[in-house]
């Protein structure tokens, strides 16, 4: 425990910040889903990462991914890390510049009690829901979070008792629909608030 744990217990109290500390989530993807599912979680109380992705912060990025304009070139996750680490310093994080494929997802995302889908192509994310779909773990996937406004319309549907998928499932990024960091934002929020009550609220 540090102070910043200490501030978040009169909230959630002792027995659930001990829950939230023994669950490793493992996050695919370190984009706007990714970076913006991270500091929430983080800001829950959860202490143990491992976040994967190959990519290096852009400018481009900066308008919905919780990067800075110093950290241009940076690789997201060593950037990501570094951001996290400001909210609390004391986290376990595990972080990979690489990119997930079909021969290394299984071993990446093995240790993980909990796994968020955090990329932006279709083929990775159908992978990812393929091979933990029937896994046991905790998953929580996106799909439809692109533009602006309808905000209503990124909703969780609970697939079964342990996968999840937000968003409109319809509203994929792309030339006409661009991402937006209100959208992202309230899709990444949503994705970490699954995380935090199902490990409120169940024996894991």
């Amino acid at each position: 425990m540090n102070d910043f744990w200490y501030g978040l217990e009169k909230y959630i109290g002792g027995e659930n910040m001990e829950k939230l500390q023994r669950i490793k989530i493992g996050i695919a993807g370190a984009g706007g889903l990714g970076s913006n599912c991270a500091f929430n979680l983080v800001r829950s109380g959860f202490k143990k990462f491992k976040i994967v992705d190959y990519d290096i912060v852009e400018l481009s990025n900066l308008n919905r991914q919780f990067y800075f304009i110093d950290q241009i070139g940076m690789p997201k996750v060593e950037a990501l890390k570094k951001n996290l680490e400001r909210i609390n310093p004391h986290l376990e994080l595990e972080t990979y510049q690489l990119k997930v494929n079909a021969e290394n997802i299984m071993k990446l995302f093995d240790d993980c009690e909990v796994i968020v889908e955090a990329f932006d192509d279709v083929a990775s994310k159908t992978l990812l829901a393929e091979k933990f779909f029937s896994s046991g773990k905790l998953v929580i996937c996106a799909s439809g979070l692109g533009g602006w406004g309808n905000t209503d319309e990124i909703k969780v549907r609970k697939v079964h008792s342990k996968f999840y998928v937000v968003g409109d499932m319809i509203s994929e990024v792309g030339n006409q629909i661009p991402p937006m960091s209100p959208r992202v934002n309230i899709a990444a929020a949503k994705q970490a608030d699954i995380v935090l009550d199902y490990i409120i609220n169940n024996d894991v």
